[in-house]
């Protein structure tokens, strides 16, 4: 498993971004993946994960209605996050991870990539 994630960049408050994280390991992915974010100074955080088959989707609560999560459909390798109304308070690195379940803790996961930077800001 190696994952990629892109896709960041400065916003302005209000504004839509769309993340990818892609794994380009050998071996199919049949793994959930999720996203995580780490701000300067403050915990990793949950942000939203799907299951290999997207029949279980979860989302942490401060990006609930704003934030979808998707995976390709052909392409399972892919994962997106659509994040729209973006806040000051969403910047942070953004992790993608993988792991055997949609769970809410880093601890849950086995395989992580790089973060890609989303800043928000005016």
């Amino acid at each position: 498993v190696q994952l990629q994630a892109s896709g960041g960049g400065l916003v302005q408050p209000g504004d839509s971004l769309r993340l990818s994280c892609e794994d380009s390991g050998r071996t199919p992915n049949t793994y959930a993946m999720s996203w995580f974010r780490q701000a300067p100074g403050k915990e990793r955080e949950f942000v939203a994960g799907i299951s290999w088959s997207s029949g279980t989707i979860r989302y942490g609560d401060p990006v609930k209605g704003r934030f979808t999560i998707s995976r390709g459909k052909s392409r399972r390798n892919l994962v997106y996050l659509q994040m729209n109304s973006l806040k000051p308070e969403d910047t942070a690195a953004y992790i993608c991870a993988a792991g055997d379940y949609v769970g809410m803790r880093p601890r849950d996961y086995t395989y992580w990539g790089q973060g890609t930077l989303v800043t928000v800001s005016s």
